[in-house]
């Protein structure tokens, strides 16, 4: 467990338990600058903290617009791959393409992780529960959500299979939808393996 603390004092303001997930906002030298409960900011030492996606852009908040982004730069190639099929789905069905939010893109690929970590293919985790659970836990509002999940060797398969069956179908075609994030992550059983987090804001 991890203590936080607060100015000259070191008054602990906020603990951090192991294998828990915090927002990371930056690097700076030997530190990172995090967002823990309450809302606190503080620096936490690298040798305590390790970076599940150190190669993203998109590692953390995008300020004051709740990390809400129109772009797609923190997405792998096959991330933004399905990204764009899905979209050109909705396109042709008459519908508005989705955007990326950088927080549900982090969400998404954390739990395409977790099913391959955990060679599991459900939409409820062992590590974070239903879809509505994991997305309550990292903090992220919506109105509505919904969650597709594949296991597949191609993109283009993996959106083909979900358009032909009616529960991802109507995910991809919900027009409450607005956001979205995509998680594709290799996978030694399925190829890759696929997670498309839908939210409506």
């Amino acid at each position: 467990m991890l203590e936080v603390v607060h100015g000259t004092q070191y008054k602990v303001i906020a603990t951090v338990k192991k294998n828990e997930y915090i927002r990371v906002f930056a690097g700076v030298g030997d530190w990172y600058i995090v967002q823990v409960e309450g809302d606190y900011i503080g620096a936490v030492s690298k040798k305590y903290i390790k970076a599940v996606y150190p190669n993203s852009s998109g590692t953390g908040s995008t300020g004051s617009s709740g990390g809400q982004t129109t772009t797609t730069g923190s997405m792998s190639a096959d991330e933004k791959e399905t990204f764009d099929l899905v979209n050109q789905q909705r396109i042709n069905n008459g519908l508005q393409a989705l955007k990326v939010d950088e927080e549900v893109q982090r969400v998404a690929r954390i739990k395409a992780q977790d099913m391959v970590d955990n060679n599991y293919f459900s939409h409820n985790s062992p590590t974070y529960g239903s879809p509505f659970d994991m997305l309550n836990s990292f903090k992220i509002s919506y109105r509505s959500a919904g969650e597709n999940i594949a296991g597949n060797s191609s993109n283009s398969a993996a959106v083909t299979a979900w358009m032909n069956s009616s529960g991802h179908r109507a995910n991809i075609l919900n027009s409450s939808f607005n956001y979205t994030g995509v998680g594709v992550v290799k996978s030694s059983k399925y190829g890759k393996i696929y997670v498309q987090v839908f939210v409506g804001k």
